[in-house]
């Protein structure tokens, strides 16, 4: 069976064509930043082209940032831009392919999947996935299985707040961990501080274009102090809304993955798994926070993995 499998990110598109275990090709482009949702369409389709298309090809999967429910629908989806209103993906792009069956679930699920079959979290069945990128995705395997919930939106661990009334996050809510720990939020606060005379290297390195996850990686290594200070910040925050949720969930394993976390590496890991136990109702020795193993692949391997199984 030959799958494509889709990562739609808030900065770039990823895929892949998978089959069996096997990643048989891959390419990437950038997210378009104008257009919306019909501008995505046609980004997700040209590179499906890139891919190969799609003749051979038994089912094509994407993994979304936001609220996914049933039919391919992304409810939300606050870090892509231009996209205000809930819009049918799925159907969309599947016109746009010609027809080809195409499955739609939220991304840090079918990254959670990938780490699940083929990853850091083989062998669990229970587990938290947290995906440290443009934004703070969450999800859950609960008795082996994904837990969706009603709405489809079990896991979104960067929408719990970890500060009541505070910092303004990009749903529009306040005090969320995404507004604490999420790289658009970091660049938006390092681009503040700057602007009230905190120099930083951050803002030096990515001038006006994006300040990527590799930007942190420089200015950290260099010791600038609002790196520090935004990184060790992330590191509260991401450790309060964890361990809340392994002490509501009793959870054993927990896998961190994301383009942030992937380049910061297992250090940045080791320092969330010790926030996270300093937060714990009860001592776990048991607890394992892990880096997720199949790095910038996962997310489409895990969209493979879903167009697989059929409609979430």
């Amino acid at each position: 069976m030959a799958l494509i499998g889709i990562d739609l990110g808030g900065t770039k598109i990823y895929g892949v064509v998978l089959k069996g275990d096997e990643v048989m090709a891959e390419a990437k482009a950038k997210t378009p930043i104008h257009g919306g949702p019909l501008a995505v369409v046609d980004g997700v389709a040209a590179l499906v082209e890139e891919l190969g298309g799609v003749d051979g090809i038994d089912g094509v999967g994407v993994g979304a940032p936001g609220a996914v429910v049933a039919g391919g629908v992304i409810e939300q989806a606050p870090n892509l831009p231009g996209w205000v209103e809930p819009f049918s993906l799925g159907p969309a792009l599947s016109e746009a392919l010609g027809g080809s069956p195409v499955v739609v679930d939220n991304d840090v699920n079918v990254g959670t999947i990938a780490e699940l079959r083929m990853g850091a979290a083989r062998g669990a069945t229970e587990l938290l996935g947290v995906f440290v990128g443009t934004g703070i995705g969450g999800a859950l395997v609960l008795c082996g299985k994904l837990r969706r919930g009603p709405a489809g939106v079990a896991g979104e661990l960067g929408h719990v707040v970890v500060r009541s009334g505070g910092r303004l996050c990009g749903c529009g809510g306040r005090g969320h961990l995404e507004a604490y720990a999420g790289r658009a939020a970091l660049e938006r606060r390092a681009r503040t501080l700057d602007a009230k005379g905190r120099d930083t290297q951050l803002v030096e390195l990515a001038k006006a274009k994006r300040m990527t996850s590799g930007v942190f990686a420089k200015a950290l290594a260099a010791g600038d102090a609002v790196a520090n200070e935004l990184v060790d910040e992330a590191v509260v925050a991401l450790g309060t809304g964890i361990a809340s949720a392994v002490t509501l969930l009793d959870l054993e394993l927990v896998v961190v993955g994301g383009g942030l976390a992937d380049r910061l590496g297992p250090a940045f890991v080791g320092r969330i798994e010790q926030a996270v136990r300093s937060e714990l109702f009860v001592s776990r020795s048991a607890l394992r926070v892990v880096p997720a193993e199949l790095g910038d692949r996962g997310g489409a391997i895990g969209a493979a993995l879903v167009a697989a199984d059929g409609a979430p």
